[in-house]
């Protein structure tokens, strides 16, 4: 991943007003864009960042819902990282 426009768009923008963030993508934590975030963050606009992600594993499979589960990729663990990253700010 790439952040390319977004840093001088809505990125920036987002973090100025919530102070955090949270990255929820159906890849691999590591060189996803929450990396991509993490970077650009880091180098303009540092705020606290929690990241929803694969963590350092292979796809099986199954249906969407059922993988989206396993993985942590889902709607609870999405608010579970915002309601951490909230408290770090």
């Amino acid at each position: 991943y790439k952040v390319t426009g977004v840093q001088t768009c809505a990125l920036p923008i987002s973090v100025s007003k919530t102070k955090c963030v949270v990255t929820a993508e159906e890849h691999q934590m590591n060189g996803g864009l929450g990396d991509s975030v993490a970077q650009f963050l880091s180098r303009n606009l540092p705020a606290p960042q929690e990241f929803v992600a694969v963590n350092d594993s292979f796809g099986e499979s199954g249906t969407p819902d059922e993988l989206m589960t396993k993985y942590g990729l889902d709607a609870v663990n999405i608010i579970a990282a915002a309601e951490k990253v909230v408290k770090r700010k």
